[in-house]
């Protein structure tokens, strides 16, 4: 992506009668800008010396210097002589221009408070504006960066990766209509790029406008593209267009394409359980599992087609293990992700909660998470480990009576102890704060069915596998839109 600050910045520096030429005449520096036009750097920089000699508080010289340097590529050189040039004039405007670019380039923070500055004196410019939007999504800051793209109007329109971002931000910021606008303009610019028709299908899908989407994405159908993502797209796109028998085909064919990708055994199951095809879901579901036997996922889909089929052993059985293969599949809370950290590397974050918790030892949080930890180690009945984990867990709950995490983890402690009744206790507490806390529903069935009371495990199942599959649905429909958030390149300086 290039940025050129205004136009008018060159001619403006290198006219005699901007803001300040000092004493040096148009005659001394019409031969440096004429060097600078023709891409004589070295020259121009051999001129400006006794210029700057004669004439040191000249900020207009300074400016040259830089761009003189800047040309060379010799951008250390060139800010300094930027900088130079501000701190004679601070709101000289060609200066302003020159160092916010290379600021901008290197991804320097300054680079932020000297556009800014530029803003003061033009508080229109749609380049300034373009760029301070980048930034604010650099930062993640979408908020920010839609009130900047805003302004930067149709100079976005040559730049389709900086449309790209200022979409992405209107769909974090869930307003999709917009986003789609705008990701129209950036197709516009690039018919050819996949990239942004796949961006473009996947938010008219979630502005509920199926036609929309595959009308978007029929180009790439149509040159029989093997692309797993696209197709996944596009079966879904049909599906939301009530056209299952396409859809099932588009799927069949990802799934030959990528035999590998989960999410595409997982969406079929759900069109399967959509259509009460339960038998047909399981047959997939099987095949996949011959590719992918340890993804967890395919165990949760296969679970709820059972429960569907009111096989419930089997059901509870697939349940069991996708939990044994990934624990926090189970665990619909926030603090899911810090949880994976630590499984990958339990004994630092043990280490840290320890020090953390030595500063703040009633923090209900830092406990549950400590008790998280060291059940992760897998500490045996008894041990100071275990007892440990137990007391943290109860300490957590003290605290925080509603901390349904931590009541999870207490059952799950009370379940390996053998102590059913307390884990049944736990569980149910923990459910009537979070009716849909799926790890809470899983102990209880585990700790009815090791006490003998199997009666109600039936409709338990029913209500793991409707929350299991609500939860299946809303990852699909966040995966739908996956944000790129790469690094922008290094914007060079065109050449004057």
């Amino acid at each position: 992506m290039r940025w050129l600050i205004r136009l008018g910045f060159l001619f403006a520096v290198l006219s005699p009668y901007s803001l300040i030429v000092a004493q040096a005449t148009a005659d001394r520096i019409g031969p440096i800008t004429s060097a600078l036009r023709v891409g004589q750097f070295d020259k121009a920089l051999q001129l400006l010396q006794p210029e700057l000699q004669l004439n040191p508080k000249n900020p207009q010289l300074w400016t040259l210097q830089g761009i003189a340097f800047s040309g060379k590529g010799d951008k250390r050189e060139a800010l300094a002589a930027f900088r130079h040039a501000l701190g004679i004039s601070s709101d000289y405007l060609p200066a302003l221009e020159g160092a916010a670019q290379i600021e901008y380039e290197s991804g320097d923070k300054d680079a932020t408070a000297l556009l800014q500055k530029i803003l003061v004196v033009h508080p229109k410019d749609p380049t300034s504006h373009a760029m301070l939007a980048v930034l604010a999504y650099r930062r993640h800051d979408c908020g920010a960066a839609v009130q900047h793209f805003e302004q930067g109007g149709s100079l976005l329109d040559s730049q389709p990766g900086a449309l790209e971002e200022y979409g992405d931000c209107l769909v974090k910021l869930k307003e999709t209509e917009k986003a789609i606008t705008i990701f129209s303009r950036a197709l516009a610019q690039s018919e050819s790029d996949s990239a942004v028709r796949y961006r473009l299908a996947s938010v008219q899908l979630l502005a509920q406008r199926p036609k929309d989407a595959i009308a978007t994405l029929q180009p790439l159908l149509e040159g029989s593209t093997t692309d797993a993502d696209i197709l996944e797209l596009a079966a879904s796109a049909y599906e939301a267009d009530e056209n299952t028998p396409e859809a099932v085909h588009i799927l069949r064919q990802a799934i030959v394409s990528d035999p590998h990708n989960v999410n595409l055994y997982v969406d079929f199951a759900n069109v399967s359980i959509d259509h009460q095809s339960y038998q047909v879901g399981v047959d997939m579901i099987n095949a996949g599992l011959q590719t992918e036997p340890k993804a967890a996922p395919l165990y949760v889909a296969r679970g709820i087609l059972y429960v569907q089929l009111a096989q419930y052993d089997k059901a509870e059985a697939d349940f069991e293990k996708a939990d044994a293969l990934d624990p926090p599949l189970a665990v619909g809370s926030a603090a899911e992700g810090l949880a994976a950290v630590q499984q990958n590397d339990p004994d630092r974050a043990l280490r840290t909660l320890r020090a953390k918790l030595a500063k703040k030892p009633n923090d209900p949080f830092l406990l549950y998470l400590q008790a998280e930890t060291l059940t992760q180690r897998g500490p045996d009945p008894g041990s100071a480990e275990f007892r440990e984990a137990l007391e943290s867990a109860k300490k957590a709950i003290s605290l925080r009576p509603s901390l349904g995490e931590a009541r999870d983890i207490l059952a799950k402690l009370y379940l390996s102890a053998g102590q059913n009744e307390a884990a049944i206790e736990q569980s149910r507490k923990a459910l009537n704060t979070d009716p849909k806390d799926q790890a809470a529903l899983y102990h209880l069935i585990q700790a009815l069915r090791k006490s003998g009371r199997t009666e109600s495990i039936p409709d338990l199942l029913k209500r793991m596998a409707e929350l299991r599959r609500e939860g299946t649905k809303e990852e699909a429909v966040r995966n739908r839109y996956k944000l790129v958030e790469e690094k922008s390149p290094g914007m060079e300086k065109p050449q004057p």
